[in-house]
């Protein structure tokens, strides 16, 4: 990967002076490989991670396991597509195994979620089952610890 993606990967909040200074390289030339990189995009956007919990945000989360059928000639990206679409689904995957789509939806609360489920994902054509799983608390999220950071010591040996 690119030594200027990567550090932006890791904190998009960087300035093109700062990033220009950590790869040896001027600003002017940081700032054109950036908008190229937007206008290629490689560069789709940029998020803060947040700590919901302190900014006493109570949205309801879920992982959804989908199996669809594929369609000819479309296979399974119409459907996909058609789901992601949605504003309830966060982020949409194609997956190996089990089944074929991983959804992530949001909702203000469970009965919103659920509903999204039964009304909406479970009733489009070419959906064959779902198993939803709620997402209880985040340890982790995009490589950020929330809460109190890991203690680096060796956990201790038990019988």
């Amino acid at each position: 990967m690119d030594p200027l993606l990567k550090l932006l990967h890791e904190n998009a909040a960087l300035k093109p002076s700062q990033l220009a200074a950590m790869l040896n390289t001027s600003e002017a030339e940081v700032s054109s490989r950036i908008k190229a990189y937007e206008a290629e995009h490689v560069i789709l956007g940029y998020r803060a991670v947040l700590n919901e919990g302190k900014i006493g945000d109570d949205i309801v989360r879920a992982v959804i396991e989908v199996k669809i059928t594929p369609e000819r000639g479309g296979g399974f990206d119409r459907l996909a597509e058609r789901i992601a679409k949605y504003p309830e689904v966060s982020s949409c995957y194609l997956m190996s195994g089990g089944y074929d789509l991983l959804v992530i939806v949001e909702g203000a609360n469970l009965r919103e979620v659920a509903t999204f489920v039964s009304e909406k994902l479970a009733t489009v054509q070419g959906v064959i089952s779902t198993a939803t799983h709620f997402m209880l608390k985040t340890y982790k999220e995009q490589g950020v610890f929330m809460g109190k950071e890991l203690n680096e010591e060796r956990l201790a040996i038990s019988p």
